[in-house]
């Protein structure tokens, strides 16, 4: 998962500052909470599923929250921690995670207001060395078999200090709520209500598989559909008023958040320009194109996002918007114009709410 330094997008929005920001027209316009920063974190999937939770909110009309990603990150390492040790560390442990581990993370332990809880290091996370710190402990307690069985007092130990110690309870609006009543009476929020969609063509269209990625660690399922079906839900869903978890790959020089933009540059010169031209020719796509790619590694799962709307260019070329975690970098201050070739090739996953699926879908996929 991508991490973005405070400095670095301070960089790169004083870069960004030649480009002009150009005429976009929305179709559609997500309502949704302020761009965060992640900050010296690997915490994405929080972000990002964290930020489709607060928009789903607005949309209910239950009322804007400002949830914690720390809480969620603190219980989500947990979980990670306890997969390590019965899998006797032959498992994926890092700061990484996919959107459904948000979902389930807070079916199982609630959420809370980020007044209520914000971590040792406030509003913008600083996880330097805490990975490290963690497995390290893991890794000397797996080689002491057998091991104490209160092994996982002294890692949430580092929990305490690296992140924070969380409170049982909180007052919020003049009442006393656990994360658990927060999140079922406040937010309303229902695990089933989300569903996870994906786009590979090595296993069976409309059945569930377990994506091979190295961050789905939980070894979550996701519907897999074809990859037409899987772009035209997402426009419907948009234009619908539902926003969606975006799972992507962005560790390729066709994702210019500096600029603004993820497109499928055909030319280089175009790619390289200090300004995008949105209507910049792009490269052809193809769910062959797109399965070689995944096979290959070239495309991998680098980072999660928010799509939140749909926006059409000057010359009617349809984009995705997306809002990212870095903080409010590049012309757009923290958002980003994702093209449709750019949306198919790279996708990985999505979180999506049920309710937004045709009910053609929720058929086939036995929903």
């Amino acid at each position: 998962m991508k991490r973005m330094s405070i400095f670095t997008g301070l960089v790169l929005t004083a870069l960004s500052a030649i480009a002009q920001e150009p005429a976009f027209k929305p179709l559609t316009n997500i309502a949704v909470t302020p761009v965060k920063s992640q900050g010296q974190s690997g915490t994405c999937w929080n972000y990002s599923t964290t930020s489709l939770i607060e928009s789903e909110s607005i949309r209910k009309g239950l009322g804007e929250f400002n949830l914690s990603e720390m809480y969620t990150t603190r219980n989500v390492y947990i979980e990670k921690a306890q997969n390590y040790i019965l899998r006797q560390g032959k498992a994926q442990f890092s700061e990484g995670g996919l959107g459904h581990d948000l979902i389930q993370a807070t079916a199982k332990y609630g959420a809370m207001p980020q007044e209520a809880f914000q971590g040792v290091h406030g509003s913008i996370p600083n996880h330097s060395g805490l990975e490290q710190s963690l497995k390290t402990y893991l890794d000397a307690t797996l080689a002491k078999k057998p091991f104490d069985a209160d092994w996982l007092k002294g890692y949430i130990e580092i929990l305490n200090q690296k992140i924070g110690l969380p409170p049982s309870d909180f007052e919020y609006k003049g009442k006393k709520y656990t994360p658990q009543t927060f999140a079922k009476d406040v937010l309303k929020f229902d695990a089933a209500d989300y569903v996870n969609l994906s786009s590979f063509s090595h296993h069976p269209y409309f059945s569930s598989f377990v994506l091979e990625v190295p961050d789905n660690f939980s070894n979550g399922s996701f519907y897999n559909i074809p990859l037409e079906d899987l772009i035209a839900v997402s426009k419907n869903a948009l234009k619908s008023g539902y926003s969606i978890m975006w799972d992507a790959d962005v560790s390729n020089p066709d994702f210019q958040q500096n600029k603004g933009y993820a497109m499928c540059f055909e030319n280089e010169a175009d790619a390289k320009a200090p300004v995008i031209n949105p209507a910049a020719k792009e490269r052809t796509f193809n769910a062959m194109i797109r399965q070689q790619l995944y096979e290959n590694l070239s495309t991998q799962d680098d980072h999660l996002m928010h799509l939140v709307g749909i926006d059409e260019s000057a010359d009617g070329k349809v984009f995705f918007k997306v809002k990212n975690s870095w903080g409010e970098v590049g012309p757009f201050k923290g958002y980003i114009e994702v093209s449709e070739p750019y949306f198919a090739i790279n996708t990985m996953s999505l979180v999506i709410p049920k309710a937004a699926l045709p009910k053609t879908l929720l058929t086939k996929l036995s929903l």
